[in-house]
């Protein structure tokens, strides 16, 4: 039986305007860079690994932040607000990082 390879790391990705190199923890929007946090990065890569999936709040702080218990999900919505600041074109109307009421987030490139 013949075994494939894992898929390499990513490193690189884009969407948009935007344009992430997660190895270097770098981020250009329209040519220009963008101030990004340790944990931002963290998300933004979960969040490209599982495009159009459906990601609960629970699940994403269990993934990303690996708690297992929590006091609050408000942590994981003021995540994907700052991320909608910084990469949506209009942040107040995204075509990114999209709600779905009652179940979480979800990515769309």
């Amino acid at each position: 039986m013949r075994r494939t390879a894992p898929p390499p790391p990513l490193e690189q990705f884009a969407f948009g305007d935007v344009l992430v190199d997660f190895a270097k923890m770098q981020l250009k929007r329209g040519g220009q860079s963008i101030a990004m946090t340790a944990q931002e990065f963290k998300i933004l890569k979960f969040f490209v690994q599982n495009p159009e999936r459906v990601l609960s709040r629970p699940e994403l702080l269990n993934e990303v932040w690996g708690y297992q218990n929590y006091p609050t999900t408000r942590t994981v919505d003021n995540h994907v607000w700052k991320l909608r600041q910084k990469l949506e074109p209009a942040p107040e109307n995204p075509v990114h990082f999209l709600t779905v009421h009652a179940a979480g987030y979800k990515f769309v490139r």
